[in-house]
């Protein structure tokens, strides 16, 4: 059963589907939590209080992923761009990820269940 979060910023508020991974499993279970966008190319990433290990690391994902990087525990969301390195997929956004071309580095941003 997938459950639904909402990602909150200045700019956008989006809800997205979570896979049933165990990353995402223990995603829901930090829930909420508050962080600081940064911008790299077309993806929004932030910290997140979560240590998961590698879960099926994906190298390439599609365009509306929404991913945990287990290197420097980090939400990620992806429009566009190629991840750094692996992450693991939690999901993907509801709605047009091309939105969150409008958050900035620095904005406040939350996620919480839906």
């Amino acid at each position: 059963m997938s459950a639904k979060i909402k990602i909150v910023t200045k700019a956008v508020e989006m809800l997205a589907t979570l896979n049933d991974s165990q990353t995402a499993q223990k995603l829901l279970a930090v829930l909420p939590v508050e962080s600081t966008a940064q911008r790299w190319g077309e993806e929004v990433y932030f910290s997140i209080p979560l240590k998961a290990p590698q879960e099926n690391p994906q190298a390439r994902v599609p365009s509306g992923t929404i991913a945990y990087w287990p290197v420097d525990p980090s939400f990620c969301i992806f429009f566009g761009q190629t991840p750094y390195s692996p992450v693991n997929v939690l999901g993907c956004v509801d709605g047009d990820e091309h939105e969150f071309e409008a958050v900035v580095a620095g904005d406040p941003v939350r996620i919480e269940k839906a």
